[in-house]
């Protein structure tokens, strides 16, 4: 019973059937969650006319072990760093992240992916790929301030 009125849940969350049944749209998802630590303190900017905006950068890290096999306890252990731009536009969150997120703070970024392009300075067309957050857990304090 639990499991039939789950998947029913699901269906009605992910498909919405509009009054022309040949018409179905569906719903799909873009949710990202980071956890890691931050690059360095927010900076809050405003373009003339838009809504203000708080960004930073967050490191989020990839360890592996390079071995004979998964379960090897033997091999060279690896790690990737992936730098992530975040960037808050909900108002009170914006206001806390700035206020609050400091370099080296451990925190749980939750959000969703934005892709977007930007001419640089020497006029040259970039891809830039953002992280929209919408919700900051604060996971400890600044890592400079650990005994």
């Amino acid at each position: 019973m639990l499991r039939s009125a789950s998947a029913q849940i699901i269906r009605q969350a992910v498909r919405y059937r509009s009054t022309d049944a040949s018409l179905i749209l569906e719903r799909s998802i873009n949710r990202v969650q980071l956890l890691g630590r931050v690059g360095q303190d927010p900076v809050m900017r405003q373009v003339e006319g838009r809504n203000p905006v708080t960004i930073f950068s967050l490191a989020t890290n990839e360890m592996w072990r390079s071995g004979e096999g998964e379960m090897s306890s033997s091999g060279d252990i690896s790690q990737k760093t992936t730098w992530h731009r975040v960037s808050i536009f909900k108002p009170g969150l914006r206001d806390v992240a700035y206020q609050y997120v400091k370099k080296g703070s451990r925190i749980l970024v939750e959000g969703k992916l934005d892709y977007g392009e930007y001419v640089d300075k020497n006029q040259v067309r970039r891809q830039a790929t953002t992280i929209i957050a919408d919700n900051i857990i604060f996971l400890s304090d600044n890592v400079r301030d650990r005994t």
